[in-house]
């Protein structure tokens, strides 16, 4: 079983007015630090066998402050990279609202296409190959990080959920947030989503037999818990 952590990059100045997309040159500000800071101090149990990041500053600085300290370094793939929002780039949002494409990606993302940039399809694709070819890469038992951008890392989860991209607009994705998903060889299971607090024991690598809780669940690691499941403790 591959445990996949996708963390969105810290706060920057551009964060929420603006939409930053590829703009070179944005960076992590006060608050992002902190953030990067902080989470980096919440992972630090977990051994992580890869730390990948989107090329964009912002995400290269919050994987470099979850690197710190560590054995693996931070390697880039530009497939965890912000979606090209083309003409978009730049923009004050509330401008952007008023643009009849906004509609279409607020009620139909997997039809839009960013005036002289990605479709919001392609964005899904892109990333979700690339969480495949890095789980093969890394093997069943490891646990890595990716830092990207809240699109890219909605897509990520709609498609671990099954889900139609049209529907990936009901994820929410903070700033520094943790959404965690672990790939078996039935399915994939969505651990935690938009986690910006609490411990990470429940995340470290099971063994190869699972424990007897007397219920009988999960003989696989990949079967779902029915009614539930008691949790992890």
């Amino acid at each position: 079983m591959t445990t996949l952590l996708l963390l969105r990059h810290g706060l920057t100045e551009l964060t929420g007015p603006v939409l930053a997309g590829w703009t070179p040159g944005v960076h992590l500000d006060e608050r992002g630090r902190e953030q990067a800071g902080a989470v980096a101090r919440r992972l630090e149990p977990l051994e992580l066998d890869a730390i990948v990041s989107s090329p964009l500053e912002r995400c290269r600085e919050t994987a470099a402050a979850v690197a710190h300290g560590r054995a693996v370094s931070v390697e880039t793939d530009e497939r965890f990279g912000e979606c090209g929002y083309g003409e978009w780039t730049g923009r004050p949002l509330e401008d952007l609202a008023k643009e009849p494409l906004w509609q279409v990606v607020q009620a139909h993302p997997s039809a839009a296409v960013f005036p002289g940039g990605e479709a919001m399809a392609d964005v899904q694709s892109r990333a979700v190959r690339a969480v495949r070819e890095w789980n093969e890469r890394l093997g069943e038992k490891a646990t890595y990080l990716v830092c990207s951008h809240g699109d890219v890392i909605k897509a990520i989860v709609a498609d671990a959920l099954g889900l139609h991209l049209d529907q990936f607009q009901r994820i929410t994705v903070d700033p520094a947030s943790v959404t965690v998903i672990r790939y078996t060889s039935l399915r994939p299971f969505l651990l935690r989503a938009n986690d910006v607090g609490g411990e990470v024991a429940n995340l470290m690598p099971r063994s190869e037999v699972p424990e007897d809780t007397g219920g009988g669940e999960n003989l696989t690691g990949s079967d779902a818990a029915v009614g539930g499941g008691p949790g992890t403790t």
